[in-house]
């Protein structure tokens, strides 16, 4: 009765360990996918601020 209320009866469903592993790696892969946005924002954000500077150079002369 004990083992009922905990949730099941026996080792871990396979299910349930497939589905965890998948989730992990949907996980990783989406920490992987915000690294590699956040590089290419900060490369975007340098190549702006280097076209304002370029800018306003012209502008003073």
């Amino acid at each position: 009765m004990a083992k009922a209320l905990f949730g099941h009866v026996g080792g871990p469903d396979p299910r349930m360990l497939a589905d965890l592993r998948r989730l992990t790696q949907r996980v990783s892969d989406l920490e992987h996918e915000v690294e590699r946005l956040q590089a290419e924002n900060d490369s975007l954000r340098i190549g702006a601020l280097e076209h304002d500077l370029h800018a306003s150079e012209l502008e003073a002369v």
